[in-house]
């Protein structure tokens, strides 16, 4: 089988080396750098090429029996139609700001299995929600999540393990959640609290817009919530930065030159000295599910908890690994006819299957992503 990735940023590199030996895998991306390291370490198959370019990412997948869309969220959308108009299936991790929903029609009509947002969250926090709302009353779910650099260097304490604008997307796209029954929407970065971790101490969680799908595809959950998590002090730097415009697209004149104050900032802030993430540099990512509920007449209530280190032996960083191997669990289920459902499928649909519930659970734990259970 081939399976062709597009996208060779640190989470799609980490996807194609996990399913080099299994698959016949090429790795497509604009970035040079990135390709060479995957072709000359990993001996890999690469392409160099602009996957901004419809016809450009047609002729690449021409001859793809699966595709995995891992390229930036402003170009996942079009990405993944274009795959979809080409009859191919896909697994995504792009995370695109747009309303998947539309993407099923063209899916069902091309006989296309579409899974989108199959990473760490979203991703298994809605297969997890995804698996108990098909066995119980679920009354509420919480989702907290963040990566973080384990060494935490003034005045940041930040590293960004993927792409800038998808960062920095988690502090303007205004959050939706659902409260006693009603959608609710407030600005992202509000509602700050303090949260305590066994192994990573204290950490700040705030409104982040991570539902995405699932407030369209289980209504019936009364309280819905997902929360992003920082080092403590780093939403207030944060709304520093929006409220004083570094985060606006409108162009501005610079001695004769048009730019967007992002552009500028993603310039600063993504530079070795402030949010790029060091190929080896140690980080974590720490994650908690919460579904509770009733269950066969009784009160009941899940707790997953996820602690996940950048793995030295195999220098994969930890966000690497907690997204991009639930996306290659997915590929493998695909791959082995194991779902098989076409049209669009959000990652909570894989979660209603028992076989696919265990599968991925199963494959990230060969790989030492270990979700703990706590049930009350």
């Amino acid at each position: 089988m081939k399976v062709v990735v597009l996208g060779a940023g640190m989470v799609g590199s980490a996807m194609a080396i996990d399913i080099k030996n299994q698959y016949n895998v090429v790795v497509a991306d604009i970035n040079e750098e990135a390709l060479n390291i995957l072709k000359n370490e990993y001996g890999m198959n690469t392409i160099k090429a602009d996957l901004k370019d419809k016809q450009t990412v047609k002729d690449i997948i021409a001859d793809a029996d699966l595709v995995v869309d891992a390229v930036p969220g402003f170009m996942g959308y079009e990405t993944v139609k274009t795959i979809i108009e080409c009859g191919k299936n896909v697994v995504d991790i792009a995370f695109f700001p747009e309303d998947s929903e539309p993407l099923d029609k063209l899916a069902k009509e091309k006989g296309v299995i579409c899974i989108t947002d199959i990473g760490v969250a979203p991703g298994m926090c809605n297969v997890i929600l995804g698996y108990h709302a098909a066995r119980m009353k679920v009354n509420s779910y919480l989702c907290l999540v963040g990566g973080l650099p384990k060494k935490r260097t003034w005045p940041w304490e930040y590293k960004a393990p993927f792409s800038p604008c998808d960062v920095i997307e988690e502090y303007v796209r205004p959050a939706r959640y659902k409260e006693s029954g009603v959608e609710v929407t407030k600005p992202a970065l509000s509602d700050p609290e303090l949260i305590e971790f066994e192994q990573c101490g204290t950490l700040e969680a705030w409104n982040s817009d991570g539902l995405r799908s699932l407030i369209r595809t289980i209504p019936d959950v009364p309280n819905m919530k997902e929360k992003t998590m920082r080092y403590p002090g780093h939403i207030e730097k944060a709304r520093i930065l929006r409220e004083s415009g570094f985060f606006s697209q409108e162009p501005i004149d610079f001695n004769g030159t048009k730019i967007t104050p992002l552009q500028m900032t993603e310039k600063l802030l993504f530079s070795d000295k402030n949010w790029k993430l060091g190929r080896f540099e140690e980080e974590f990512t720490v994650m908690r599910v919460i579904v509770s509920g009733e269950e066969n007449g009784v009160k009941k209530e899940y707790t997953y908890d996820l602690y996940d280190e950048y793995n030295a032996d195999t220098r994969t960083s930890s966000m690497a690994r907690t997204t991009g191997y639930s996306c290659t669990a997915a590929v493998n289920l695909v791959a082995k006819g194991i779902y098989k459902e076409v049209g669009l499928s959000p990652a909570e649909y894989l979660g209603k299957d028992e076989a696919c519930f265990r599968g991925l659970l199963e494959y990230l734990k060969e790989r030492n992503v270990i979700y703990n259970l706590t049930v009350k």
